[in-house]
């Protein structure tokens, strides 16, 4: 079992990344929630699949436990069903003592941890994420947020986590295009800030794609590390932490055009969003056409999209860019490659090359 602890002063807590972290549940629960009781957020098809035993986890260790499933997909981050949960909460009369598990991939651990923030004005949860995506980047870091139809994550609030259990054994039944979708996250953080971690991802792709458990306890953990050291320095998102985000101004743009349907999924959004971001990075004179070729390269060889072969219209896309929560005085901002394990975030750049980046052709400077 590796851990990794994001340290925030009183509010720090441990990351537990394994094979069998699942079954720690019952007693980081003891430890979280000391009113003895919690509600278990989870969408259906986990809940089948993990629900009994998340339950039977709590119930042994004496906590009081309930589980709310949800749809699956990204159409579940909604107002509706924030409100679904809200009401559980209320019924149940939890008080500040009492707690919530977010069962799942990266919707559930949005959707639970905002009610968690917001219920009761905050009461503590845990993290228990099931998909690569939320195990290596949306599970950490204490960002809780819904969907709005003019754009992605518009409502949400900042919550940390109690703590988080990333059981590796639940990628094993996690669909091939699913975990596609969180390499795209483990690809980011790599470009962003790990040249060495880019390397290895490129050696050992095969062992990656076998879901060999060695090489994903490494690559979990890696993550873990490299985003905790981020937010630490940076929890509201008001500098380094920005560099996070790339990828996703453009991602987030196609995803919301796309109405948050299983036509895409986030990861392949942001798979597109950074391949574009690259080359217009390239048409900036910043970034290197070799660092482009193997950011493109590595991305597809873990069965990503780098390109769309019809982008959105140039004003449905800036309509869909300028809803974008990251923007500053009206205007958005990207992050831009400045070479393989270093980017420059903060950036205003026009509209003018972003169709072909997403064409997947050069961007001219």
């Amino acid at each position: 079992m590796r851990t990794v602890r994001v340290a925030f002063g009183e509010r720090s807590y441990t990351i537990w990344i394994g094979a069998s972290a699942l079954r720690r549940l019952g007693e980081a629960a003891c430890s979280c929630f000391p009113g003895g009781r919690a509600l278990v957020v989870s969408d259906r098809n986990v809940a089948r699949r993990y629900g009994p035993a998340a339950l039977a986890s709590l119930r042994e260790a004496g906590i009081r436990a309930e589980l709310l499933a949800v749809p699956a997909g990204e159409r579940s981050k909604s107002l509706a069903q924030l409100s679904r949960i809200f009401d559980r909460l209320a019924s149940l009369k939890l008080d500040r003592g009492c707690g919530l598990v977010a069962l799942g991939g990266g919707v559930i651990g949005d959707l639970g941890g905002l009610a968690a923030a917001i219920f009761l004005r905050g009461i503590p949860y845990i993290q228990a994420p099931t998909s690569l995506l939320a195990q290596v980047d949306s599970s950490v870091g204490g960002k809780t947020a819904v969907d709005h139809r003019l754009g992605k994550n518009l409502i949400g609030a900042f919550h940390q986590p109690a703590a988080v259990l990333s059981d590796i054994a639940s990628l094993d039944t996690l669909p091939a295009r699913e975990f596609r979708s969180g390499m795209a996250e483990v690809v980011k953080h790599a470009a962003i800030a790990d040249a060495a971690l880019f390397t290895y991802l490129e050696r050992n792709a095969a062992r990656i794609q076998d879901r060999n458990k060695a090489a994903l306890e490494r690559v979990v953990a890696e993550n873990c590390r490299l985003k905790a050291r981020i937010v630490e320095k940076d929890e509201r998102e008001t500098g380094l932490r920005q560099s996070l985000n790339f990828g996703h101004t453009l991602g987030h743009a196609i995803e919301t055009l796309a109405g948050y349907s299983r036509r895409l999924l986030h990861g392949e959004a942001v798979a597109m969003g950074m391949a574009a971001a690259a080359r217009l990075s390239c048409g900036e004179g910043l970034c290197p056409k070799g660092d482009v070729k193997r950011l493109v390269a590595l991305l597809e060889r873990f069965g990503l999209p780098t390109a769309m072969r019809r982008p959105p219209a140039l004003r449905q896309l800036e309509g869909a860019v300028e809803s974008d929560k990251k923007r500053r005085r009206g205007k958005p901002r990207f992050v831009l490659l400045e070479r393989i394990g270093k980017v420059r975030y903060g950036c205003e750049l026009s509209s003018r090359g972003w169709r072909t980046a997403l064409s997947g052709r050069p961007v001219k400077g």
